[in-house]
């Protein structure tokens, strides 16, 4: 018999203990929290956004960091192969815009539910209030022994797969644990970051434009003149600065750049208007009230609550009447309006960020097992490893992917094959 021991009982964490189950094998899956899934609880805004029904190299596309490691990972259990999982299972999923897919219920609760009932028809033994403080390795080359936890237990594992999570949202577990494990056991972590969070601002004005979204506009990140990122979507203004989807997907782009300074954002507020069909509009707009004042003859173009910041940057009176406004005033209104920049000055820190960015080097990782190189019978999976994709259910995807990966491998190797 196997003894399997799985540290986290997250995404990645139970789909490995679930991978790894079977006759032959004795499951163990140690949750330092009072439930299973904290983190996957609170994802989606709670309605859980389980993955991407797509092929398998668009999900490639849109993940940021180490594509090319999760090739074998992403062909080995897809979207496609994670929805069939599921709704084998008895849950129903639904698949709305941008083909993201998400339990017909929204409640993330269904999904966790589902996920523990596997857990326990397979007999996989879950320990929760149960906290992994230190791993056992003996041997040269190294090979895994077991795991220490905090109330003093030893569960002797003849592989172990750490799925501890990152940094992000620390109130759901996530302190970093797997990669004090991971350089324990002589694997390097990458520099890690925030990611998939909102970012700051330097202007004052943001703080006046809080809580107004602004949907379907084209954001670009600049570097300088260098185009890092460009996505077309929704935003939000906070109190700090901005956020929303379009912006969360930017910030994993941009997070290494702005460690080093400033970044510029271009929102595009009229995208499906050119510059010479956004002109026509305003002057047709002026026609209709040739004597209102500016500051009354805008509100069929913006929102109410950017009205004032438009007005501001324009440089146009508010009081001036529309008929005596000039052609270089409405210049500047419609490259405004196409290029409304904010000066991007940082990121949120990991309490707001939903993923963590960095991580175990892959290098010292087989992507097709998830087995360590350094120690034998020691696999990570999900996002205590370093990578990472852009919002849409890409980095859930990877957690499945990756702890399905160990999970089976654990599961399939020999007792021999551990033997030192």
């Amino acid at each position: 018999m196997r003894r399997i021991v799985i540290v986290g009982g997250g995404a990645a964490g139970m789909m490995a203990a679930l991978a790894a189950s079977g006759p032959d094998t004795k499951v163990t899956l140690l949750e330092k929290n009072e439930k299973l899934g904290k983190k996957l609880f609170i994802t989606g805004k709670g309605r859980c956004n389980v993955t991407n029904d797509c092929e398998v190299e668009e999900l490639l596309s849109h993940v940021v960091t180490n594509r090319k490691f999760l090739y074998s990972a992403f062909y080995g259990f897809s979207s496609r192969d994670m929805k069939a999982f599921l709704e084998k299972r008895g849950l129903r999923l639904k698949t709305e815009r941008g083909n993201r897919v998400f339990p017909v219920s929204d409640h993330s609760s269904d999904v966790i539910s589902c996920l523990s009932r596997g857990l326990s028809e397979a007999g996989v033994e879950v320990k929760l209030h149960t906290e992994a403080i230190r791993l056992v390795t003996v041997g040269e080359p190294a090979g895994i022994r077991g795991v220490y936890t905090g109330d003093g237990s030893f569960y002797e594992a003849d592989a172990v797969i750490v799925a501890t999570g990152g940094l992000s949202y620390p109130s759901t577990g996530s302190t970093g644990d797997g990669y004090r494990f991971a350089r324990e056991a002589g694997h390097r972590v990458t520099e890690l970051s925030p990611a998939l969070v909102p970012f700051e601002a330097e202007e004052d004005w943001v703080r006046d434009l809080m809580g107004l979204s602004l949907r379907n506009v084209a954001v670009t990140v600049f570097d300088g003149k260098k185009k890092l990122y460009s996505e077309f979507g929704e935003m939000l203004f906070t109190h700090f600065g901005v956020s929303g989807p379009a912006i969360l997907s930017a910030s994993s782009i941009a997070a290494k750049k702005i460690k080093k300074g400033p970044l510029m954002l271009s929102v595009d507020l009229k995208p499906a208007l050119s510059k010479e069909q956004l002109d026509s509009r305003i002057l047709r707009d002026f026609d209709e009230g040739k004597n209102r004042q500016f500051q009354n003859s805008i509100g069929g173009l913006y929102p109410s609550k950017l009205i004032p910041v438009i007005i501001k940057r324009s440089g146009i009176p508010p009081e001036k009447r529309v008929n005596e406004i000039s052609r270089e005033e409405r210049e500047r209104l419609v490259s405004l309006t196409k290029n409304f920049t904010v000066t991007l000055t940082g990121l949120r820190d990991y309490k707001e960020a939903i993923i963590t960015q960095g991580g175990v080097q892959v290098k010292e990782i087989n992507p097709a097992t998830m087995e360590s190189r350094l120690v034998n019978g020691l696999y990570f999976a999900g996002e205590v490893l370093d990578l990472d994709a852009v919002t849409g259910g890409y980095n859930l995807q990877i957690a499945w992917s990756t702890g399905y990966a160990a999970g089976t491998d654990a599961g399939r190797k020999k007792e021999t094959e551990y033997e030192h």
